[in-house]
Order: structure tokens, then sequence, then C-alpha cells
């Protein structure tokens, strides 16, 4: 398991009863996760004293009941990393914390290669991947469906000092800007994709993982420079091992380009009980 150890201002204190009890900045959220089929080993202190919990609704969705007056966001730090934190309707906070062991792996990469490197974050949400890449001196296209999205992700660069860096930040369905880079001869260097199990484009474009994601890795393929430094597929999505992102980079990446393939699950560290929480899983090219 890629395990995000590396946090200082966030912590996943403990979990159990379908629920994880995590500290965000100053603020300590209980929230659902499908995950935990375990126990609650004491439902005492902290569990008890959260600053907001959130419920699910039986009718879809769900709301935060606060303990405390929740300011309306609020920012957290990874290392040189800043991202604001807002509870939203769908549980989620603006953040995947477990991400971090992309960052760094990604901002390693692009150090190392001690070259120019242009990076394409497609499904780019908030922008965690974004800033990181950024960070380390990455030109980045950041693409995503949801304008709010990339507004937050935009506001997350200022925040971490990189408001000037060459980011370009898109609202757009993924599969069409790809097609049109295409045309008009762009390359990347480094592709990172966090596609969702379903989802729709701004213009109602369906996308389902199953039936999509081999036919865009594959379109991808032709967007990337002659030598690419890594391609990343990061997945959320329930029933999908991670054999099945070797397979696809396997029969895309590597039969063109070589190079070697990692891939496994992605996590984060419980405090209460030294064990790993599995948050979803990950398939990487490098060169």
């Amino acid at each position: 398991m890629y395990v995000a150890n590396g946090w200082q201002d966030f912590e996943l204190i403990d979990t159990g009863g379908g629920e994880k009890l995590e500290r965000w900045g100053g603020f300590v959220l209980r929230r659902p996760d499908p995950q935990i089929i375990w126990p609650i080993a004491d439902e005492s202190g902290l569990w008890l004293e959260a600053s907001a919990r959130y419920y699910r609704s039986s009718s879809g969705g769900g709301q935060w009941k606060e303990r405390v007056k929740l300011p309306e966001r609020w920012t957290i730090r990874y290392k040189e990393l800043a991202f604001h934190i807002k509870p939203t309707s769908f549980k989620h906070t603006g953040l995947f914390p477990e991400q971090a062991a992309n960052w760094d792996w990604m901002m390693d990469k692009i150090r190392s290669a001690r070259r120019p490197i242009k990076v394409l974050n497609l499904f780019a949400y908030t922008g965690g991947a974004t800033v990181a890449c950024a960070s380390v001196g990455a030109e980045v296209v950041h693409v995503d469906a949801a304008k709010g999205m990339v507004q937050w992700a935009k506001e997350n660069a200022a925040l971490s000092g990189l408001a000037e860096r060459p980011v370009r930040y898109i609202t757009d369905d993924v599969f069409k800007f790809v097609q049109r880079e295409q045309r008009r001869g762009n390359r990347y260097d480094a592709i990172i994709m966090d596609p969702p199990s379903y989802g729709r484009g701004p213009n109602g474009e369906m996308w389902k993982l199953e039936t999509n994601l081999y036919p865009f890795v594959e379109q991808c393929l032709s967007i990337l420079t002659d030598n690419p430094l890594f391609f990343l597929i990061n997945s959320y999505t329930t029933g999908i091992s991670s054999s099945v992102l070797v397979n696809i980079l396997t029969m895309t990446l590597k039969q063109r380009y070589g190079g070697q393939i990692s891939a496994g699950e992605i996590g984060l560290p419980i405090t209460s009980s030294g064990l790993n929480l599995p948050c979803g899983i990950l398939g990487r090219w490098e060169s």
C-alpha cells in the first residue's frame, strides 16, 4: 500500500462502525466511509466531541451537524502546499489527503527529470496534483468539468504562493479537450487522471469508467511527447482492482514506451490502531 504518512495538519485519528474520525487543522470531523466494516473500539472522547458529524439521508446525500460553529472554510498545509478545506453536502472536504502519496511521487519525478516538464491533469478536482506539480516548476494544464472545482483549484494555487506559475485552468469535458489537443498538436510529458465511476461533462456528456477508461487512456497516448516522464491513473471505483490498471498501462504505455509500471492500494495511517485505511487504487507508469 502507498501510505500518505507525511501529514502534520491532517490526521486519521480513529475508525469504526462505518465512520472515520479525522483532524483537519484545528477541527475534528466525523464522517462515513464504506470501507470501515469493523466496530469502534471505544466510542468516547473525540468521537463524541467532534466539531461536526456528517449524517447520510435515506433519500440520498446528507448533511453536517455541527457541535461547534465551523468557519465557511479554513486552510491546512502539506509541506510547502496549502489547501482550502470546506465540508460539502456530499460529505467531502475538497481534499483527499491520501493523495499526498502521489504528490510526493510526482514532485520527485519532476525534480529528478532536470528538464522542463509539461503536465496535463484530467478530472483535476480542486487541484491537489496541480499545485504539487506546479510547486516544483512544472507547467500544468488543469481540466475539470465542474466550474466550481476549477475556481477552488485556482484558490489553492494562490494559497500555496503559485498564482504566477504557468498553470492553465480549463472547465471542459476531458474527452473533448484531449481530442482538441490532438488536433492542435499539443503534447505533454506527463498525464494525471482521477476519473470518477460515473460522471457528466458540462454539456451532459456521459462517463462510465468500465466502458470509457481504456479507450481514453489509448487516446491520451496521442498527446504524449516522444519522451514522456510518467502517467498516473487514480481510482476510487469499487470493484476495480489495481491489477486492472496494470493491464491497461501495460497494453498502452508500456507497449509503446517500455518503462516501468507499479500499482496498488493508496491509504492513510490510523493513529489509534497503527493500521492503514485503504482509500482507493493507483496505477503508475514511469519512463
